[in-house]
């Protein structure tokens, strides 16, 4: 899973990160734009690997399309 956390204080957000790492970005974020204001804002958890692809959906269209152009082409 990929964590990214938004800041409650203005439009920043971090990469999708592991929790430790993303969170830390925060931390950082908030001790450098707004000091003295304790870290806050909302979590997004993306459960899918953000770096894996579009998976198979390509391929199964394309399956279809040569169908579909197989089917057009028979007498």
């Amino acid at each position: 899973m990929a964590y990214r956390h938004w800041c409650g204080e203005c439009g920043y957000k971090t990469a999708w990160l592991p929790q430790p790492e993303s969170e830390e970005q925060q931390i950082q974020h908030y001790a450098k734009h707004h000091p003295g204001i304790p870290p806050g804002g909302s979590v997004e958890v993306n459960r899918s690997d953000p770096n894996r692809g579009p998976g198979c959906l390509p391929a199964l269209g394309f399956v279809v399309l040569l169908l579909i152009l197989a089917a057009s082409c028979r007498r």
